[in-house]
C-alpha cells in the first residue's frame, strides 16, 4: 500500500494508517494458543477496599524536589509520558507545596468570607456539601512548569520531569459566585484575597473578574480531594497559574485593592526583558508537549509509531495542534482525540514512520483566540533570563540513529 506523507521525515496521513491497519502497527497474528496464559488456571485475588494498579503497570510521580531551607517545601511531577487520555489519576497529580501538607479534620475546618461584604459568613465543610455543585474538567499548571528548558543546557529528562507540573482532573464543587452573592459583595470589591490553612498561610490576590469563574472544589475525579490537593477544600481558578488555586482554603477577603502578598511581589511576578516587572499575569499561555516518543525513551526498531501528546491553553480552547518530525521545517495537523473545551487539555495523535535516521519531534498548539505556541527563542526573548515563570516554548525531542530520545533545546 502506498504511504501518504503528511509532512517530511516520516509523518503519515491518518487515513492511510487506518487502511493499513494491524500490519502498519506491527501487530502479530494471534492464535488461540498464543492467547492463553498461566493466570487462567487458578483463581485470582478477591475484591479489596480500595483499588490499586497492576504490579506490571505501577506508576509513580517523579522529579521530587525539596527545598533544604524550608520544611515541606517541594514539588513532584506527573509522569506524562506514562499516561494516556487527558485525566490524571489522583495519586499521580502533580504537587507543589510551600510548607508541607497539613492534616486537617474537616469537622473543625472553617471557611470565612469577609471584607467588603454586607453579611460576613463562616462555612463549614458540611454546609458546603448542601450547596448546588458543578463538575468541570479543568487542567492545573504551575507557573514554573517547564522551567528547566529556560536554561542554556538541555537536561536529559522525561516529559514528566520537564513539563509534569501539569495535570488535569474532574473537579466538583460549589461555584464561588454563589457564596459571593450570599454575603453581598460590595461593588467596590474588585479583588478576592484567598488564604490557605497550611503553615505558610499561603495567600494570593485574585481579580474579581477572574474569581467569578472559580469553584470551591470538594471532589477530584469523584472522590474527596486528597490532602496533597487541599483537603477538605481548595479554591480552583480555571486557566490560571496553579498558585492562585489556594489549597486548604480558610478565608476569602473581598477588597478594593490587591494585598501585595509575598507570593505576588517577590514571587510569581514576571521580570520582562526591559527590566520591568509584570504582576498578576495569571492566565496560562497556549502550550503543548509530545509525551511519546519523548525523553529517555528508546525506539526498539524501525517502523511506525504514534506521536501523541497534550495541548492546553488558559486563554481559549485548543483549536489545532501541528506536529513536526524535522525540527520545524515542515508541519502536519494532528488528530485531536478529545473535544476541545474551555480550560481542558486535548490529547493529539499522528502516525510517524521512523526510518532509523535522526529526527527532531516538535508540537505546536493554537487556541481558539488565535494564540500560537512560540518557538523557544521567541518565548525566551520576551522575558528576563532570570525568569522561570510562564515559559511556553515549543518542546523538542531529539531522536538519534539508535532510537534514543533526548530533550533538546532548539
Amino acid at each position: 500500500m502506498t504511504q501518504t506523507p503528511a509532512a517530511n521525515n516520516g509523518l503519515l496521513n491518518r487515513r492511510w494508517f487506518l487502511k493499513a491497519g494491524a500490519v502498519a502497527a506491527g501487530a502479530a497474528v494471534l492464535t488461540p494458543a498464543m492467547a492463553d496464559g498461566p493466570w487462567m488456571t487458578y483463581p485470582g485475588q478477591s475484591p479489596g477496599p480500595y483499588g490499586a494498579p497492576s504490579r506490571f503497570a505501577a506508576l509513580k510521580r517523579e522529579q521530587i524536589t525539596l527545598n533544604p531551607l524550608g520544611s515541606g517545601d517541594g514539588a513532584s511531577c506527573s509522569p506524562l509520558q506514562s499516561l494516556n487520555g487527558i485525566i490524571t489519576p489522583n495519586s499521580l497529580h502533580f504537587e507543589r507545596h510551600h510548607s508541607g501538607i497539613p492534616d486537617i479534620d474537616p469537622e473543625h475546618h472553617r471557611l470565612t468570607v469577609f471584607g467588603q461584604v454586607k453579611n460576613p459568613l463562616v462555612f463549614n465543610y458540611e454546609s458546603l456539601l448542601r450547596y448546588p455543585q458543578q463538575t468541570k474538567t479543568w487542567f492545573l499548571e504551575c507557573s514554573g512548569n517547564s522551567f528547566r528548558n529556560t536554561f542554556d543546557e538541555a537536561p536529559d529528562l522525561t516529559a514528566g520531569e520537564v513539563s509534569g507540573l501539569f495535570s488535569c482532573a474532574e473537579w466538583t464543587g460549589v461555584p464561588l459566585h454563589y457564596l459571593l452573592d450570599e454575603v453581598g459583595a460590595h461593588k467596590t470589591a474588585s479583588w478576592v484575597i484567598a488564604e490557605g490553612a497550611d503553615a505558610s498561610g499561603n495567600n494570593r490576590s485574585i481579580p474579581m473578574s477572574i474569581a467569578q469563574h472559580a469553584i470551591i472544589a470538594l471532589f477530584q475525579n469523584g472522590e474527596p480531594i486528597r490532602p496533597s490537593q487541599g483537603f477538605p477544600m481548595r479554591l480552583f481558578v480555571p486557566g490560571c497559574e496553579g498558585n492562585i488555586s489556594i489549597k486548604w482554603l480558610r478565608s476569602l477577603k473581598l477588597s478594593p485593592t490587591p494585598a501585595q502578598t509575598r507570593e505576588e511581589t517577590s514571587k510569581y511576578t514576571d521580570l520582562l526583558a526591559d527590566g520591568t516587572a509584570q504582576q498578576f499575569s495569571l492566565k496560562m499561555e497556549v502550550k503543548s508537549v509530545i509525551t511519546s516518543p519523548s525523553g529517555k525513551m528508546q525506539l526498539p526498531a524501525k517502523g511506525i509509531y504514534p506521536i501523541t501528546g497534550l495541548a492546553w491553553s488558559g486563554q481559549a480552547p485548543i483549536s489545532s495542534v501541528h506536529v513536526s518530525a524535522d525540527g520545524g521545517k515542515s508541519w502536519a495537523a494532528a488528530e485531536l482525540q478529545t473535544e476541545p473545551s474551555p480550560f481542558a487539555p486535548v490529547r493529539f495523535r499522528i502516525p510517524w514512520q521512523w526510518h532509523g535516521q535522526p529526527a527532531v519531534l516538535q508540537s505546536r498548539a493554537t487556541d481558539a483566540a488565535g494564540n500560537i505556541q512560540p518557538t523557544r527563542a521567541v518565548a525566551l526573548r520576551k522575558q528576563s533570563p532570570l525568569v522561570i515563570y510562564h515559559y511556553n516554548g515549543i518542546q523538542s525531542w531529539q531522536v538519534d540513529a539508535s532510537g534514543k530520545v533526548r530533550n533538546a533545546l532548539i
